[in-house]
């Protein structure tokens, strides 16, 4: 299997590497983003070995199943121990791993909040802290990972990562725009090779210094710079294998479709549905769930791609989302536009930096966001977030947290008689309590190992959104 960047030119010449060439790299050389040059098909048969698979031998061997569609330069006995060595009741506190929770009749929310750190970025940064740290032994090299996060990928990450022999951590957050919890677990961790750095900013300025140092291929290879965000391909193709396992947990024969509904504002989570879709699974809808920052929504609604300043970026109660630059998005619209690498790059490297937008309402290719790759969208206020969460209290039993709570407003929306709908689950409710006791009246339950968390000492330092002074900071770290 070869990878090649969203913005190659498609010539015969076009550079194309092995998985574990790109582990390491995050963004392409170009500035794009990496996908493989087809995807794997998954076909009747293979379904239904993988239906197998995952009932008699669990997720951990569904992982090394798909995962191995993927990467070929890995020995498969390698592959296989490190799917096994992540997805374990001790690491995950529940064999099944990602396992459904029924709503209702034909209603479904997948459990993917079981990890260390209470949210579903776990799924993936576990697998990729192991692949980081096997990858990395075999070439006797370290590796600085430089990343941002909204809320839930810098802790996923600090607790992937910590410890891990040649890996260190630089870690940007927009400042005080996290929620307390998800703050204190980053900045309460003391180990060495994690720094965490606050941005004076939003979500996407941090993204944007990240992009910014990635596209430094000086400074890139002289300090070894690694990403962990979802523009990370591994990282994305780890979330892919969640997406077979709740469809094989809602089904009986493969004849049946069900849709997802994905809380989403930097388009990974659900652009690894987008990956599992084109391979084969029965997919009948991809609901992208937005917040108050409804970028995405405005896209799929309209075909205007308009991105929003700092000043415009609403911080809300559901904060992992609030982004107004989708990275992800790119690989989508490379798919959309037929992998044409030439007018992805016009897009996103020449439009976007010019005029903040695009526009492809008037383009016959639009319309197939719907119709072929299966894409709806919806959003949800703070004012709808309550009234989700409380309702599933009053008639369900049990308690969601906001993001979940988008994802789950908007899937009632989409619903379809005779296909069941899967909301994925982003975190648990203690990491965003303030609103639950808002809509509930009463804290949400906290994990043991989490009790008093927020009084710990903290390790973070603040700076301006400025490339330079990270630059500073990451080589006096790793002078």
């Amino acid at each position: 299997m070869k990878y090649i960047s969203t913005r190659a030119a498609n010539t015969p010449d076009i550079e194309r590497k092995l998985f574990c060439q790109i582990l390491l790299e995050g963004l392409a050389p170009d500035g794009g983003l990496y996908l493989p040059e087809q995807y794997p098909q998954i076909d009747d048969a293979a379904l239904t070995r993988l239906r197998k698979v995952y009932h008699e031998q669990g997720y951990a061997l569904l992982a090394f199943e798909i995962l191995s569609l993927y990467i070929d330069d890995i020995p498969a006995a390698d592959l296989r121990a490190l799917c096994e060595k992540t997805y374990t009741t001790e690491v995950f506190g529940t064999g099944e791993i990602v396992p459904l929770r029924h709503v209702e009749d034909g209603l479904w929310i997948e459990a993917l909040s079981n990890g260390p750190t209470l949210a579903f970025k776990d799924m993936a940064m576990q697998l990729l802290g192991n692949l980081f740290e096997y990858e990395l032994g075999r070439r006797g090299e370290e590796l600085n990972i430089f990343g941002a996060t909204s809320g839930d990928t810098g802790s996923a990450a600090e607790y992937a990562m910590r410890g891990k022999k040649g890996v260190r951590v630089f870690m940007t957050s927009p400042q005080g725009r996290m929620s307390p919890f998800q703050q204190a677990q980053m900045f309460s961790l003391m180990d060495a090779n994690i720094c965490n750095i606050a941005v004076k900013g939003v979500f996407d300025d941090c993204q944007d210094l990240v992009k910014a140092v990635s596209n430094d291929l000086e400074f890139k290879r002289k300090y070894k710079i690694g990403t962990v965000n979802s523009i990370n391909w591994a990282r994305l193709l780890a979330q892919v294998v969640y997406y077979f396992a709740g469809y094989i947990q809602a089904t009986e024969s493969n004849s049946q479709r069900v849709s997802f509904s994905v809380p989403s504002g930097n388009f990974g989570n659900v652009c690894a549905g987008h990956v599992a879709r084109m391979m084969g699974l029965p997919i009948a809808k991809l609901v992208v769930a937005t917040n108050e920052n409804d970028v995405l929504d405005e896209f799929f609604r309209t075909g205007v791609y308009r991105v929003r300043g700092t000043a415009d970026t609403h911080e809300t109660s559901s904060p992992s989302m609030d982004i107004s630059k989708a990275s992800n998005f790119e690989r989508f619209v490379f798919d959309l536009l037929g992998r044409n690498g030439a007018r992805t790059k016009a897009l996103f490297a020449d439009a976007i930096n010019t005029h903040g937008r695009f526009d492809l309402s008037a383009d016959p290719l639009f319309t197939k966001a719907a119709s072929t790759y299966g894409f709806v969208s919806g959003k949800s206020t703070h004012a709808n977030r309550i009234q989700t969460i409380r309702e599933t209290w009053n008639q369900h039993g049990f308690v969601i947290d906001t993001h979940t709570a988008d994802g789950l407003k908007v899937a009632l929306e989409y619903r379809e008689p005779g296909v069941s709908m899967i909301v994925l689950e982003t975190a648990l409710p203690i990491k965003f309590a303030s609103t639950i006791v808002e809509a509930l009246g009463r804290e949400p339950e906290c994990p043991a190992k989490f009790a008093g968390i927020e009084a710990l000492p903290r390790r973070v330092l603040d700076i301006d959104a400025d490339v330079a002074v990270v630059k500073a900071l990451i080589a006096k770290e790793c002078a």
